[in-house]
């Protein structure tokens, strides 16, 4: 596709969507820094620590209310999602997923793994030749 002769709503001439600096992030940022401040005090009972942990959640949702609604606008009203963005945008989510798949069979793999060679080892080691779990019932090895 030859993307010198396609007009879009923005009067951009390619079909990607460059992000405008935003101060949203950095708001954010300070709104976590602030829940996590907060709940320290909180939790070595200092005074002011619940209002500050509030706070910081309160600019929290605030950043979610006012960041999301950037980005519709940007999408709906300035036309800057073009068909390209939303595929990208699509095969983004889709990697981001697989990867949060991934993770959680490396983890639970990982950890079931020592599981077993740490029974391997309870029963070398103690010349076992049965070894009866609680929640796992019996093992043969």
């Amino acid at each position: 596709m030859n993307t010198l002769n396609v007009t879009y709503k923005n009067n951009q001439k390619h079909p990607f969507h460059l992000v405008d600096p935003s101060p949203w992030p950095f708001v954010a940022a300070l709104g976590a820094l602030s829940m996590t401040i907060g709940f320290a005090m909180y939790a070595h009972s200092y005074s002011g620590g619940l209002t500050c942990f509030f706070t910081g959640f309160s600019t929290i949702l605030y950043v979610m209310f006012v960041w999301w609604r950037d980005i519709i606008r940007e999408a709906t009203f300035e036309g800057q999602h073009t068909a390209d963005v939303q595929i990208g945008m699509r095969w983004g989510m889709l990697l981001f997923i697989v990867s949060e798949i991934m993770f959680f069979f490396a983890f639970f793999g990982h950890f079931f793994i020592q599981v077993y060679h740490r029974l391997m080892i309870l029963a070398v080691f103690t010349h076992l030749t049965e070894l009866t779990c609680y929640h796992l019932g019996k093992f043969r090895f």
